[in-house]
């Protein structure tokens, strides 16, 4: 396979902590966390508090050397994007062998530390996922196909069932089913962003749905994954996982959620390139045309968050399941 060009870059200056911070990815490491400790709770394990934070944190680390190995290899695509370009290793803040070799440790480190912790399954499971993150997704799957997102969505998925299998050694169905929610959840919510960053995505040769397929399409599959997410997330209120709160906040949130996607159906979110001033990189920085498809990326992770949250206080609550109130 042949390496991308821009992985050669060299750091020009020193780099500060917080570079090395960015590698990781914190953002989207949080929402990993909080989605594994949602699944270690739901396990309904006892487990030593101790045990338990070094899981949730060996799940962290991984999620960062998964940042690191993909802002390695993906420098070149990073280079070329306007949301993407200040990361450190394409703004020469930090070397390219840096990062690869502190995601090769930060993996070493986590996938061992977690299976002489708690147990070989959950330490499976995560280098399971840094692998499939890290090869088949960012070297595979990001720059060969518009189904990117789709199959690649199974990384960002997998926590729930990680945290899960760290408490009680096994990952039954309601630990899966924490796995399809976000990974269904997953094509809708990128493919809303890639309506109004589809330029950056064609200028850097990223197949994603909307350079391949056009914004009508794309809008077209937003609306039907949103059509199959809302039973998805309202499922664990009738498995024995989810009582009264998430039953509420799956319902409420889901119709809000489709709702949005039937405006970004209606709209013509992508038909036209992104209008915001060159230089200005912020995320939700979007001209009207745009807006809708805006939103729903938004909401979409205010809805996920609060699934999860509802799931997550309820367990340590202790709030009867809905198959279990009388």
């Amino acid at each position: 396979m042949t390496q991308p060009a821009a992985i050669k870059i060299r750091a020009a200056v020193p780099a500060l902590w917080s570079d090395y911070l960015q590698l990781l990815k914190p953002r989207v490491m949080s929402l990993v966390v909080f989605t594994a400790l949602t699944g270690l709770v739901c396990a309904d394990t006892a487990m030593n508090p101790v045990l338990a934070g070094v899981a949730i944190l060996c799940i962290a680390v991984g999620a960062g050397a998964s940042g690191a190995l993909n802002m390695w290899y993906d420098a070149d695509i990073d280079a070329r994007m306007r949301r993407t370009r200040g990361r450190p290793v394409p703004a020469g803040k930090v070397a390219g062998a840096e990062a690869l070799a502190l995601g090769v440790t930060l993996s070493l480190f986590s996938v061992m530390l977690m299976g002489m912790t708690t147990n070989w399954l959950a330490a499976g499971l995560l280098a399971f996922t840094i692998l499939f993150y890290a090869v088949v997704y960012t070297m595979w799957l990001k720059r060969s196909t518009a189904q990117n997102i789709v199959i690649g969505g199974l990384a960002g998925a997998l926590p729930p069932a990680i945290g899960w299998a760290a408490a009680s050694g096994d990952a039954p169905l309601n630990a899966w089913l924490l796995v399809l929610i976000i990974f269904v959840w997953t094509p809708p919510h990128f493919w809303a962003l890639s309506l109004y960053t589809a330029e950056d995505y064609a200028r850097a040769g990223v197949p994603m749905m909307p350079v391949v397929k056009g914004a009508a399409s794309t809008r077209r599959q937003i609306f039907l994954y949103s059509l199959a997410l809302i039973p998805v997330c309202l499922a664990p209120a009738f498995t024995g996982l989810g009582g009264p709160v998430y039953l509420a906040i799956a319902a409420t949130g889901g119709l809000v959620f489709l709702l949005l996607a039937w405006r970004v159906l209606r709209s013509k979110a992508g038909d036209a390139p992104d209008e915001r001033i060159e230089g200005e990189d912020r995320l939700y920085a979007v001209r009207a045309g745009a807006k809708d498809a805006r939103n729903l990326f938004a909401v979409s992770i205010l809805y996920l968050a609060l699934l999860f949250a509802a799931l997550l206080g309820e367990h340590l609550l202790g709030v009867a399941p809905l198959e279990l109130l009388s």
